[in-house]
């Protein structure tokens, strides 16, 4: 299949005849919620304040995304779901290609078609990508920006046709998606390197002299606590970035629901400021502080 200039696929129209030839249509779209409040909690609640039509489009294309994410992580029940496929970019290409058989592919290739959702080149791009691990942690500032424009970004500019929005918005939507996903990060930094995942960037880490091997081991200390005070005030700075773009959302509840969400989104950084020992201790002894705190 072949790109156009925009960076989404030239040939990305589902056609009428194939969407009202899906097996179980109904029903594929009851199998995506699950997923949805599982992994996007915040927004599945927010969600529900949409139209239903728009509500469980989005929920469609949040399971499509958890389903290549499963792929990204190795998770062997995505894998069956897709009868083999080895990433999400083989997922979105069947889909598109009109070939979609699993039921969340189902519900993603109807909401595709009524809301002409694009498959981006550089979305698909992701899926593709290993998860960055202990030996290939991100170098710079911006490999961690692009990063969550891929994993997160182009989630909303996907949902976007569906929530409805004026001109100018897609940029707002931009930076919303990258703090969402750094403050799932900063969440999730010390469950992800007992798994051997760093998604800090290793010049940041040079920055406040706190070694790769100090967060793999959890050591816990005064520079660690000033990294990440560091990585929430860019956190906050980007969702204030992003607030203007509400009122360019589409006025029934569309705006209402992503404001919702922010609001929502954000003790999640308030406790991550105030209450980061206990976070990071409730998951595993083996995080501890250094002699130094």
């Amino acid at each position: 299949m072949e790109y156009g200039v925009d960076g989404t696929f030239a040939d990305q129209t589902v056609s009428r005849e194939y969407v009202e030839g899906l097996p179980g249509l109904e029903l594929s779209y009851r199998l995506c919620p699950p997923d949805h409040r599982q992994h996007a909690k915040t927004f599945a609640f927010a969600s529900r304040f949409l139209a239903a039509h728009k509500r469980r489009a989005i929920w469609a294309v949040y399971a499509f995304c958890r389903t290549a994410d499963d792929i990204v992580d190795h998770a062997s029940p995505a894998q069956e779901r897709l009868g083999g496929s080895t990433t999400g970019a083989t997922a979105c290409l069947r889909a598109y290609e009109r070939r979609a058989t699993d039921p969340v592919m189902v519900a993603f290739a109807d909401a595709a078609h009524r809301y002409a959702i694009p498959c981006s080149r550089r979305w698909t791009s992701c899926a593709e990508q290993p998860a960055t691990s202990a030996s290939s942690a991100m170098r710079r500032t911006t490999d961690l920006l692009e990063y969550c424009y891929l994993v997160a970004s182009t989630v909303g500019l996907m949902i976007s046709p569906i929530l409805g929005y004026e001109d100018g918005a897609l940029e707002y939507g931009i930076a919303l998606g990258r703090a969402m996903q750094m403050t799932n990060i900063l969440r999730d930094v010390g469950e992800d390197s007992r798994l051997g995942r760093v998604y800090l960037p290793a010049e940041e880490l040079r920055r406040f002299d706190y070694p790769e091997s100090s967060l793999l081991a959890g050591t816990i200390e005064p520079r660690f606590i000033e990294l990440m005070r560091f990585q929430i005030a860019r956190v906050r700075a980007l969702y204030d970035e992003a607030a203007p773009g509400i009122e360019l959302l589409s006025p029934d509840s569309a705006a209402w629901t992503v404001r919702l969400a922010l609001v929502l989104l954000s003790p999640d950084l308030d406790e991550i400021e105030r209450k980061w020992i206990r976070r990071f201790f409730a998951p595993c002894v083996r995080y501890r502080c250094a002699p130094s705190c």
